[in-house]
């Protein structure tokens, strides 16, 4: 794992394919487990919030829309920055939704800055989890908290997910929930709480495969162009992720903690 892993996949989430893929949420469980997620952070109005790794800032949206928090979302990416901040300012939340290019291992913030941190399907990306967590604990204000989902990958057979990691390069730094909380409780974060979400990855890649059958669909018939996409690779990927994660061997979690 490498820092060229982050601009990797920082640089995927700005592609045509992923949003044809994916839709407008590029995580598992959309706006729904964000929600859920800022309920059991128990943000209000008054909670000032850190996304990070924001992306195009959906998360923050829904969060600033359901909760009225203040939101500063932080990414390697400025061209997925750039879309969020012309979103925001579109909005009617603009005034309380800030966004910044900056690395989750080298937060551009003092400490004791937010009562809460968001960061959902990015943790495991991180080359250096120790170094974010500790950023995290870092910038957490006494008493406030931590939220994160994530994908979670079980051991298995050596190389029995080794063609799929090789394609989905976050997968290669996903881990077990326990060893996510293990992380969270090392930076000094307490009263750690797990919440399994399996089948909203589920979901996510049945409705990935019907929309590559509808890509596919769409090329045969002219209507649309993706140059350079080998769809009958993306399709055997998809379906080895499905059953992966049918059989409990990928699956998606939230976990929280908090600052004594």
């Amino acid at each position: 794992m490498s820092n060229d892993l982050k601009q990797c996949c920082a640089r995927l989430y700005e592609s045509e394919l992923v949003t044809r893929l994916l839709g407008d949420s590029f995580h598992p469980g959309g706006s729904a487990l964000t929600e859920r997620l800022g309920e059991l952070l128990r943000l209000t109005p008054q909670t000032r919030v850190l996304d990070v790794a924001a992306g195009r800032g959906t998360s923050a949206y829904v969060l600033a829309r359901r909760f009225g928090c203040s939101i500063t979302g932080v990414d390697l990416s400025a061209h997925n920055l750039a879309r969020a901040r012309a979103d925001a300012e579109a909005s009617p939340y603009a005034d309380g939704m800030t966004f910044v290019v900056a690395d989750a291992e080298r937060l551009p913030f003092e400490d004791a800055s937010y009562d809460a941190i968001v960061c959902e399907c990015a943790f495991c990306t991180f080359p250096d989890k120790q170094l974010a967590t500790a950023e995290f604990a870092r910038v957490l204000k006494r008493g406030g908290v931590v939220g994160m989902s994530d994908l979670t990958r079980t051991a298995g057979t050596p190389g029995e997910l080794a063609d799929l990691i090789s394609w989905i390069a976050c997968l290669g730094g996903a881990t077990s929930a326990r060893e996510y909380a293990n992380w969270l409780t090392r930076a000094g974060l307490t009263n750690v709480m797990v919440e399994p979400h399996d089948d909203a990855l589920v979901d996510m890649i049945t409705d990935i495969r019907k929309r590559l059958f509808g890509a596919e669909v769409l090329i045969g018939l002219n209507t649309i162009a993706v140059p350079g996409v080998d769809f009958s690779t993306a399709t055997r990927l998809a379906r080895q992720a499905f059953d992966a994660a049918r059989a409990g061997r990928l699956g998606y979690t939230i976990l929280c903690g908090m600052k004594p």
